[in-house]
């Protein structure tokens, strides 16, 4: 857990800024961008108010993987786009660790 609470707060500032960004830029080709902001801030919230203990986060990553297709990158998208899902993807791998 001490690597995901790491991510946190290395990435969350970032995240939070960067899936409003992709909504607003791929919004209209990619509508998954929203509900990946949506789940975002859901994971968010919930890391927020578990305050260093485990989040209740299961459902959250699988529903980010099932929007995402597994955090696949879509070809048609800027450096933005592709480092959220990179960041999404390395903060599932490490809440997925014991």
């Amino acid at each position: 857990m001490r690597k995901f609470h790491e991510l946190v707060d290395k990435n969350f500032e970032s995240l939070d800024l960067y899936t409003a960004a992709i909504t607003r830029a791929h919004g209209e080709s990619h509508p998954e961008a929203f509900r990946v902001r949506e789940l975002f801030v859901e994971l968010q919230r919930k890391v927020r108010t578990a305050n260093k203990h485990k989040p209740a986060l299961k459902e959250e990553f699988i529903k980010l993987r099932e929007v995402t297709d597994h955090y696949k990158i879509p070809h048609d998208v800027c450096e933005t786009y592709a480092k959220v899902y990179k960041m999404l993807a390395e903060l599932d791998t490490a809440y997925q660790e014991k």
